[in-house]
C-alpha cells in the first residue's frame, strides 16, 4: 500500500482499523496524541513497543488520507 509496511489491517485485530504492525495500536490513536501535544520521543516512551519510525508513518498514513479529494454536491433545483 503506497510505502506503508508499518500500516496493517487485520479484522481481527482493532475492528480491521489501521494499526501499527498488527499490534492493537491504531494510528487515530497516534495521530491524537501528537494532536494533543506529544511529541514522537514522548510517545515512544509512552509505548515503548513502538519505534519513532511507527509514529512517522502513522502521520504520513493520516497525511496521505487527508488528501483525498471531497466532491460536494450542489443542491438540485427543480
Amino acid at each position: 500500500m503506497l510505502g506503508f509496511d508499518r500500516i496493517a489491517f487485520d479484522q481481527n485485530v482493532m475492528g480491521g482499523r489501521a494499526c501499527i504492525r498488527e499490534m492493537r495500536v491504531t494510528v487515530s490513536l497516534i495521530v491524537n496524541l501528537v494532536a494533543n501535544g506529544m511529541g514522537i520521543e514522548e510517545i515512544v516512551e509512552a509505548y515503548p513497543y513502538l519505534a519513532a519510525a511507527d509514529v512517522r508513518q502513522a502521520l504520513r498514513y493520516a497525511a496521505w488520507l487527508a488528501e483525498e479529494s471531497v466532491h460536494t454536491w450542489e443542491p438540485v433545483i427543480a
